[in-house]
């Protein structure tokens, strides 16, 4: 037998990996082929790479034939791990197929999906990188841009279109349009005017949309002017205004109080054949309701009703709002019941609005009754309904109650959103918990939750409150080169915080520098500039103002009017005062208790008690509201005339009118008694207004900015706080606020707290650090 070992035989040898040509040649065939499936390709993924895909769908075969190239790139996409990543070459490559067989759709789904998961805007490059791109290929990019909530790079492809001289399409324009004005950026509005001036000159003719959305925008920069002369430019272009274009403006101008340009506006309207629509009457009723001119609404109803335009839920609600603000609590909820009598439902906006109207005026048990309604009826609450509850109890000081409501807002499916944040920020800043503040603002970073002109003007009031005026006015600077759109209540912020420091100089600066910049003052920032200027003793300019508001088309309101008598009181000009209030009173003006009671103030104050007594009389005769505050001045200047019977007969007065005396009346009736020798009579008073469960207990309250320190430690503790806040403040003031946010967390982690000055210095940083969104690629 052969014992010789025997030879294994060689193993077979591996054919050669197909060339490239092959491959290309193979699946293009097996893709021009009519009945082959794409799973007949799966033998080659090992051998498709990227270059040889962008060579596939190039190819002259298959150019012509959309379908086929756009299933072989979805299938590429699902295959083959490194296409996604590799795929803008092809992308590029597969789209004017599509555009040359007007699959539009599908090209902008292609770039929706592929912008979607591009963090480096990798094919935004690409496209403005490209030497001749299609027109076709740049509008459906802007549109994909826009839909992705990314108009700054739609821009950015729209100024390359203009670089080539390429007309875009109607539609582009106005969905980049559109996109910009309601992006939350003042360099957004600026731009989507720049847009549609060089769309024209490229030769877009533009329509009424494309007029309406740029009269949106000067309408949020309260230009009137300007978007009230497009009404006429629009005939230029074969096009005419609609009810959107004056409802546009009309709206704008009843939110700021320009009742007078609104009518104007209106009559403006008819005589061009246009009719109110049901938005025409809406938006009046919402205007005369924010001005509490609850009557004139009346009157739009009626017009509504004669126009055969029957009011909606959205009419009620606004008119439930109005009694809300007035505080005719009752009225609104009968308003209610109305609705419910002709089968309009009552919505979750009306039962916001009367929640919120209860909790104002302190009805915070109906306010809980109605949230319990609300489920019983099955309308459900929304993220407004907690937000209403988390401003309450930030209101009442109740941060606890707050953080709970947003749980279950959370547990409801409703996420907090910029509303509920600012309403967090402005609760812990009016506590002085500038730390969590703070911490709420730097959440709102971590959740790409932009701070808006809210956030910003709660922590201008906050720095004016703590008298850091220098502080808020560089705040205030940079604030426009960061995006955000400052409005009169950022500037009248700071003119209150001046005026309060008794700098009226640099008030009325700031007020100049407002007007320069054509920032719109409304009816609340002429209040604001008249009060500073009455508390300063410069009544006489604040008539100027006043003058100045009428002109301007606005309608001052019982504010304006009351804090001008008390001007004039508080300069000891009664007469004056008066002549002023007649006057007024002529014009429509309605007194109010707060006229009775500065009017009466002011008699007493310059020794006329017996016209303040008439004065009351007067009032009371014609049923008019009086309060504590009322009875308070002519009980005081009674004590001080030592005429204490009729000081208690007043008292007695209240008692049966059910107006609640205070500590004030119990402190001038006693004051006057002992004063004048009468001390058993004083004491016997107290008595028996304690025993009646009158007497007021006056709490002493700590001085909350001193702080109780029980640790042992406290000298340490506070030393190593002082070091952490001096090193964070450095840090800042160089401008490294990433380093100061590193310290500041672990100053938290070692349990150490730094100083209040420290957190607003973070807080200046996080706005600082807000990216401007109008930068333009390298």
């Amino acid at each position: 037998m052969d014992q010789r070992p025997s030879l294994s035989s060689p193993p077979p040898l591996q054919p050669p990996p197909p060339a490239p040509s092959e491959i290309i040649q193979t699946v293009t065939t097996i893709l021009a082929s009519k009945n082959m499936p794409l799973q007949a390709l799966n033998t080659y993924i090992p051998h498709l790479t990227p270059p040889l895909i962008l060579s596939i769908i190039s190819s002259k075969t298959l150019i012509s034939r959309p379908n086929i190239l756009l299933s072989f790139y979805k299938w590429a996409q699902t295959n083959l791990p490194s296409f996604p990543h590799n795929s803008i070459p092809s992308l590029l490559s597969l789209l004017p197929s599509l555009f040359t067989y007007q699959k539009f759709s599908d090209a902008k789904s292609l770039l929706l999906g592929f912008i979607a998961t591009d963090r480096r805007h990798d094919l935004h490059l690409s496209i403005l990188r490209l030497t001749k791109p299609s027109k076709a290929l740049l509008d459906t990019a802007i549109g994909a841009y826009v839909q992705s909530g990314q108009p700054h790079l739609a821009l950015h492809i729209f100024k390359k279109m203009k670089r080539l001289h390429l007309r875009p399409n109607l539609r582009t324009c106005n969905t980049l349009l559109n996109s910009l004005v309601r992006y939350p950026s003042s360099q957004s509005v600026l731009s989507s005017r720049e847009v549609f001036e060089d769309s024209i000159r490229l030769g877009v003719l533009p329509n009424v949309n494309t007029f309406n959305i740029v009269i949106y925008g000067y309408c949020l920069e309260n230009k009137f002017k300007n978007a009230m002369d497009l009404l006429n430019v629009m005939g230029e272009y074969n096009c005419s205004p609609d009810n959107v274009s004056y409802n546009t403006i009309l709206n704008a101008l009843c939110k700021k109080g320009q009742l007078v340009a609104a009518r104007d506006l209106l009559l403006d309207m008819k005589s061009r054949g246009l009719l109110p629509n049901k938005t025409t009457f809406n938006i009046l009723v919402h205007g005369y309701c924010k001005l509490g001119w609850l009557k004139e609404v009346a009157n739009v109803i009626d017009l509504m009703t004669q126009n055969n335009v029957l009011p909606d839920v959205w009419t009620y609600n606004m008119l439930i709002n109005g009694f809300c603000n007035e505080g005719r609590i009752e009225e609104a909820f009968k308003l209610r019941d109305k609705m419910e009598n002709l089968n309009l439902l009552p919505d979750v906006v009306s039962y916001n609005t009367l929640i919120n109207g209860c909790l104002e005026w302190s009805k915070t048990s109906e306010a809980f009754k109605l949230v319990e309604e609300m489920s019983e009826k099955g309308v459900k609450p929304n993220a407004v309904t907690h937000n209403i509850m988390v401003k309450w109890y930030c209101k009442e000081g109740k941060m606890d109650d707050a953080s709970n409501t947003i749980r279950k807002m959370e547990e409801s499916g409703f996420s907090p959103d910029c509303v509920t944040y600012n309403t967090l920020i402005n609760g812990y800043c009016k506590l002085g918990n500038m730390g969590e503040a703070f911490r709420m603002m730097d959440e709102m970073g971590r959740k790409n939750m932009k701070m808006d002109t809210v956030t910003l003007n709660t922590v201008l009031h906050t720095l004016c409150r703590e008298k850091k005026l220098e502080e808020a006015h560089r705040m205030l600077s940079s604030a426009r080169k960061r995006g955000y759109l400052i409005d009169e209540i950022s500037y009248s912020t700071l003119i209150v915080g001046y005026f309060k420091n008794e700098d009226a100089d640099r008030a009325l600066k700031l007020w100049d520098e407002m007007m320069e910049k054509q920032i719109i003052p409304s009816i609340m920032t002429y209040n604001c500039i008249i009060g500073g200027l009455c508390q300063s003793g410069k009544t006489e300019q604040a008539i100027s103002k006043l003058n100045e508001l009428l002109e301007s088309g606005l309608m001052p309101d019982e504010i304006t009017y009351n804090t001008i008598i008390h001007g004039y009181c508080r300069e000891g000009d009664v007469d004056t005062a008066f002549q002023f209030h007649n006057k007024m009173v002529e014009n429509s003006f309605k007194p109010d208790v707060f006229t009775c009671n500065i009017l009466l103030h002011g008699l007493c104050g310059a020794g006329m008690l017996e016209k303040a007594l008439k004065l009351f009389k007067t009032w009371v005769s014609k049923g008019k509201v009086i309060d504590t505050v009322t009875y308070n001045t002519l009980i005081t200047s009674l004590c001080k005339e030592g005429r204490l019977d009729d000081a208690f007969k007043l008292l007695l007065e209240m008692e049966e009118k059910e107006v609640e005396p205070d500590h004030y009346t119990y402190n001038a009736i006693v004051t006057a008694l002992t004063d004048a020798g009468r001390v058993m009579e004083a004491e016997e008073f107290m008595s028996k207004m304690l025993e009646k469960g009158n007497l007021p207990v006056q709490v002493l309250q700590l001085d909350k900015s001193k702080t109780v320190v029980t640790n042992e430690t406290s000298e340490e503790s506070d030393s190593s706080s002082v070091a952490y806040s001096e090193w964070i403040n450095e840090l800042c003031t160089e401008g490294k606020y990433k380093d100061a946010m590193h310290i500041f967390r672990e100053s938290n982690q070692k349990g150490i707290a730094v100083d209040k000055s420290t957190y607003i210095n973070l807080i200046d940083g996080l706005i600082k650090r807000r990216k401007s969104i109008s930068k333009e690629p390298r």
